[in-house]
């Protein structure tokens, strides 16, 4: 992923998608990305955001609460999608569309399903292992 910064990207949402993950990636470093536009070239960096004034950068979201059924659409039709969203797309891709309807239907609380299982590996937020007490406490409040 770290070849993806300071690369030009021909989207806007797709260098927005990468620093995002940055973002999260680095989250401990407190390291921050943002995202540039080369205006004569009609791309978009995604650089880190340390030295540079801020009326520099295109906003962007700090999460994707608002994601679009186009947004989504553009990260699954991707020819190169980022390893993090085929990661994701792959655990709905793989699973059997009965079991999907039925998440839907059941209105099944897929968060407390992830935060469960975060819980259980005994990880904090950070990717810190601080044992399996201390984990259910922090994913299961």
């Amino acid at each position: 992923m770290e070849s993806e910064i300071n690369k030009s990207h021909p989207s806007l949402q797709r260098a927005i998608d990468v620093a995002l993950w940055m973002n999260f990636k680095y989250r401990i470093d407190e390291r921050s990305y943002g995202v540039i536009q080369d205006k004569k070239a009609h791309w978009y960096n995604v650089v880190e955001t340390k030295g540079r004034r801020k009326s520099s950068l295109i906003p962007i979201p700090n999460d994707y609460c608002e994601m679009t059924y186009e947004q989504i659409e553009a990260i699954r039709t991707i020819v190169n999608p980022l390893h993090h969203w085929e990661e994701m797309i792959g655990l709905f891709s793989s699973t059997h569309g009965e079991i999907l309807r039925f998440i839907l239907a059941g209105k099944i609380p897929v968060e407390k399903l992830i935060r469960y299982e975060l819980a259980t590996r005994g990880y904090d937020q950070n990717n810190q292992r601080v044992g399996f007490d201390k984990a259910t406490k922090i994913w299961l409040k």
